[in-house]
């Protein structure tokens, strides 16, 4: 690594290997390759005077790349899909003078995007599978533990700690319905020429518009689409990118939303990230467990979400049949977003194949708020031992705000000693115990886990079986 020079942090910390791979420039620059030769190759089937000898020298040197002289080119001729023509038809000098016929930049950059679009899904497709898998594990073993529900952060009504672990499985669960509808949204932008009307090739093939469709339909073919664009101008509609990164700033919300409750838990000390045996919390404090891979997870979301609204300026800013200030920013924004979920993702593998639950703590917390929680358990009860409900209701309302103030001013909660040491709960006083069991108090929770499981989850992962397992690739 040459450290004199700016690279980005997704590509040097952050992002998995597969996903740097598939944005890198030696799998850009060969596609471009396979692009080229199944032009000409589809081209030759057709009639065109391309011979068999140049489609052989292009397929041999298919994976032949020479950056450094393309380079060269780009600097003199200021064009980076002709400094590549260029630099491969050195290498097939046979075939250059057919090299890129007919075609437009945008038949090698656009389709070129097109595939690094389409295989990026499949990347992030596998590692939400795995997520899902692994929280459907999770939720499984504790769908019966009860734990301290919270709204507006204030403690309410129990629930169980795998029936909150179903609320972050079910954002994970659409994000792969949405996945599957941006996959299917892709197609290619096959051979349509510089402004989308095929006019080169019509010329090229004597008039025959059957042998333009056909050509366009062996391509696509080729390159492993099942379908193109009816039509497009220069490029591929922009709003395909808004679609398929709208996708992803789902799943970034998805994790940002897991991530924001591991933390809230982990302050609490009831749910724990993974933390390493040497692993250093704080320079400082040496004490110190932070929840720097949450943290990071919600850090990086951030930036996934922002970005979605670069693509929806591209998509709305395409004049006529194409601007080129869309390039460069795409170069950007395309990569960074995929690179970004990408490591948002591999921060979530790693999370939740290792969170860490703390049930003493948990019960711990639910017992110091469960007096507050079962009192109208409590008032049903000794109303029905002979009690006045609306004289019951005062001496608990009483109750629960001298407790509350209680522990407002640095003490411990008395509502339960409150409550049985008043005659009006003599009745009930002896059952104190059993009316303040948590698991009395979290309703159809242990059931809708294993339900919602049953119903909506493992169908999912039984589909995709065979795409599980990606490992979480944390390196910092």
């Amino acid at each position: 690594m040459d450290s004199s020079n700016y690279q980005s942090p997704l590509g040097s910390r952050y992002a998995s290997v597969a996903m740097r791979e598939n944005f890198s420039d030696q799998k850009k620059f060969r596609t471009w390759h396979r692009l080229w030769i199944a032009l000409a190759e589809s081209e030759r089937e057709l009639g065109l005077a391309i011979s068999q000898e140049q489609i052989d020298e292009l397929k041999a040197h298919e994976d032949h790349l020479d950056l450094a002289l393309a380079a060269r080119y780009e600097k003199e001729l200021r064009h980076d899909v002709m400094a590549h023509i260029h630099a491969w038809g050195d290498v097939c000098p046979k075939a250059r003078p057919i090299l890129h016929l007919g075609a437009t930049s945008c038949f090698v950059g656009d389709n070129t995007d097109l595939v690094l679009l389409r295989d990026g899904l499949q990347l992030i497709q596998s590692q939400v599978l795995t997520i899902v898998a692994q929280m459907a594990e999770f939720a499984r073993r504790w769908r019966e533990l009860p734990t301290l529900g919270y709204t507006h952060y204030q403690p309410a009504q129990a629930t169980t700690v795998g029936k909150r672990a179903c609320l972050w499985l079910q954002d994970l669960v659409h994000d792969l319905e949405d996945l599957e509808h941006a996959q299917s949204m892709i197609r290619f932008r096959g051979v349509k020429g510089t402004t989308g009307t095929q006019a080169s090739f019509l010329e090229l093939f004597g008039g025959d518009s059957e042998k333009v469709r056909e050509l366009d339909r062996r391509v696509t073919a080729k390159m492993g689409f099942e379908r193109s664009f009816g039509v497009t101008g220069q490029t591929y509609p922009r709003q395909l990118d808004f679609r398929v990164c709208q996708v992803l700033s789902s799943i970034a919300q998805s994790a940002h939303k897991f991530a924001t409750d591991l933390r809230l838990l982990a302050h609490r000390r009831e749910l724990e990230e993974p933390f390493g045996s040497q692993q250093i919390g704080s320079s400082a404090m040496p004490w110190k467990r932070n929840p720097m891979r949450s943290e990071r997870i919600c850090a990086l979301a951030r930036f996934v979400i922002e970005t979605l609204g670069n693509t929806a300026h591209t998509a709305a800013n395409q004049w006529l049949e194409r601007t080129l200030d869309d390039s460069a920013n795409r170069r950007l924004a395309l990569a960074e977003i995929f690179l970004a979920t990408d490591a948002v993702l591999n921060l979530y593998l790693d999370v939740s194949k290792g969170l860490v639950v703390y049930p003493a703590v948990i019960q711990r917390n639910l017992n110091a708020e469960l007096p507050f929680l079962a009192t109208e358990q409590l008032m049903m009860e000794a109303v029905q031992a002979g009690g006045d409900r609306q004289d019951l209701h005062e001496r608990i309302r009483q109750h629960s705000h001298a407790a509350a103030a209680k522990i407002k001013e640095g003490g411990e909660s008395d509502l339960r000693e409150r409550l049985a040491g008043d005659p009006a709960f003599a009745q009930v006083a002896g059952r104190l115990d059993d009316l303040l069991d948590g698991a009395r108090y979290v309703g159809r929770a242990p059931a809708q886990v294993l339900e919602f499981l049953s119903e909506e989850v493992d169908p999912v992962l039984d589909r995709y079986r065979d795409r599980l397992g990606v490992q979480g690739d944390v390196r910092v």
